[in-house]
């Protein structure tokens, strides 16, 4: 990492921050429901609304960024988002709040890749994968975090509280100001004369919408699926966070030892012990089944920042792009997915829906085997074999 860990420390709060509003829409329906007159279909249109917005524009921010130098700063992301969120509470019209989840969607999808960028550009080749971790690791723990505060915020005051939704926003905003945290045209990415590799990022979009289908189908059911095993919910939803807390261990774990031992080969591995954990939790009960479920957790999640530090290796002149690609497209086709999973459960059964993530994962796994990428450590042990049968 390039001089101080700051601006990656301010980049990773900003991620945190800007994700909690990700989950807050989904734990203000019920209130929205029963208290603002919103029917199920509007409350579903509000999720929409958020959702496309926040996934599919991201990669038209990272290409401005890349091609035109044009971004919103940050701070102003941050800000606009949470106020959006925040006049959730006093808002009365539906198409208000149809244009301010919308507008929250926007500033979502502004931030990534543009805060990303910016925390590539600052890693150095021999940790970008650690660094790009650490901004991943924040917007996962914000992720977490939504819920919990929109359900305090809810029990305390109601809807007439919730723009103190806005807080976090307006703390962390003025952290994200300064020409360290924004980008612009970045000289070391655009002028650097490396060379993009579409046809093999194109592969490791694909094979990343298969896995974050796998992972997004086990997240949305594994509560439901746990309860029709005898475990009653409020546990459920503990083991559920138990695992995505191992994902977080997984991620810091396998980005750093990709940037010493390979990116290529700790995704394979990390895939390869998914496969087997996940098989074992399914089969199994117990004690011994929740900790199988906890290794799926952490060996799959492990992959996830490792494949977004390889997207900005294949893409260095368009970085922008790779990153709006990996944290918005990526992730919101993955999730597209799990309504299949939804449909084949309803068809046959729960259990049978999340075996299917197996296939999914082995289809994963063969696109990431024959990615054009080069090895690393196995290049080196590949050429020490070679030596010794000489």
């Amino acid at each position: 990492m390039r001089g101080d860990g700051g601006p990656i420390f301010r980049l990773a709060l900003g991620h945190l921050g800007i994700d909690i509003y990700m989950t807050v829409i989904p734990a203000v329906i019920p209130v929205l429901v029963s208290e603002g007159g919103v029917s199920f279909l509007l409350a579903g249109l509000l999720l929409t609304a958020y959702n496309t917005t926040s996934s599919l524009v991201q990669p038209v921010f990272g290409w401005l960024a890349d091609a035109r130098g044009r971004s919103i700063p940050l701070a102003v992301a941050m800000l606009v988002g949470g106020a959006a969120i925040g006049l959730f509470g006093i808002v009365d019209s539906f198409p208000a709040l149809l244009l301010l989840a919308a507008l929250a969607g926007m500033m979502h999808a502004s931030f990534h890749p543009i805060a990303l960028s910016a925390v590539s550009r600052s890693a150095g080749e021999g940790n970008r994968g650690r660094t790009i971790s650490y901004f991943v690791v924040g917007g996962n723990l914000g992720f977490a975090l939504g819920p919990l505060l929109a359900g305090f915020i809810l029990g305390r005051f109601g809807l007439a509280g919730l723009p103190l939704l806005a807080v976090p926003a307006v703390l962390i905003a003025p952290l994200l100001r300064g020409d360290q945290v924004r980008l612009g045209r970045s000289p070391d990415v655009h002028d650097a004369g490396g060379t993009n590799r579409t046809g093999a990022f194109v592969i490791l979009s694909v094979a990343s919408m298969i896995r974050a289908w796998a992972l997004f189908a086990v997240l949305g059911f594994l509560p439901t699926f746990l309860v029709q095993r005898g475990i009653d919910l409020v546990s459920a939803n503990l083991i559920t966070t138990a695992m995505l807390l191992a994902g977080v261990a997984g991620q810091l774990f396998g980005a750093s030892l990709s940037d010493r031992y390979g990116r290529k080969e700790f995704i394979l591995l990390g895939l390869a012990l998914a496969v087997p954990a996940y098989t074992g939790f399914l089969l199994t009960d117990g004690p011994l089944s929740l900790g199988l479920l906890g290794l799926f957790g952490f060996a799959l999640w492990s992959t996830f920042a490792i494949t977004v530090a390889l997207s900005h290796e294949l893409m260095p002149r368009a970085v922008g792009l790779a990153s709006g690609m990996m944290l918005g497209v990526v992730v919101g086709a993955g999730g597209i997915g799990v309504a299949i999973t939804g449909l084949i459960a309803d068809t046959w059964s729960l259990p049978f829906a999340l075996t299917t993530v197996l296939p999914l994962l082995a289809v994963a796994t063969l696109l990431y085997a024959v990615l054009p990428y080069p090895w690393k450590s196995g290049a080196r042990l590949l050429s020490r074999l070679r030596t010794r049968a000489l």
